[in-house]
């Protein structure tokens, strides 16, 4: 399994304006929708069940990172998006600071196994430091296609 696979070039923004953590799902929900992995009519039910998994406790873990994610009717498949704040989004983080890099994972509810697979890909990359960094430093869509796939392929 590849991030690229389940993460479409539409669905990925290097300058998210979203300033808290509702905002910022609400604009990575309308990623998905622009990319049409997601109908525009299904979006407010994705909202509502990400900001309920978030109830549950922040998905923002830390150093910089969130990665909201939930799983729903309303996808077909397993879905992601890529956000880049240069500000830094109010995310309730473990670590108390802001969030930059956010990477949004949905999930058809009957499809736990590939949903845990796709959030621990997700996971791995972001452990590392440099991964982090060059993505952060990525200044538009094809920088961060570039990056997520070569390491994609080492990890």
């Amino acid at each position: 399994m590849k991030i690229l696979d389940f993460l479409p070039k539409e669905a990925i923004s290097v300058e998210l304006a979203s300033k808290t953590k509702k905002e910022a799902i609400q604009e990575l929900v309308e990623l998905l929708v622009r990319s049409k992995k997601l109908e525009p009519s299904e979006s407010e039910k994705v909202i509502k069940v990400l900001l309920e998994r978030e109830e549950l406790g922040s998905t923002g873990i830390g150093q910089g990172i969130a990665i909201p994610h939930a799983k729903t009717d309303a996808v077909k498949e397993v879905v992601a998006a890529f956000g880049k704040s240069n500000d830094g989004v109010a995310f309730d983080a473990l670590d108390g600071k802001p969030v930059y890099l956010l990477f949004l994972l949905v999930a058809p509810t009957d499809a736990s196994s590939l949903h845990i697979k796709a959030l621990a890909k997700i996971s791995r990359l972001l452990k590392h430091k440099y991964f982090r960094s060059v993505l952060r430093k990525a200044a538009n869509t094809q920088e961060v296609v570039k990056v997520i796939a070569e390491e994609d392929t080492l990890i």
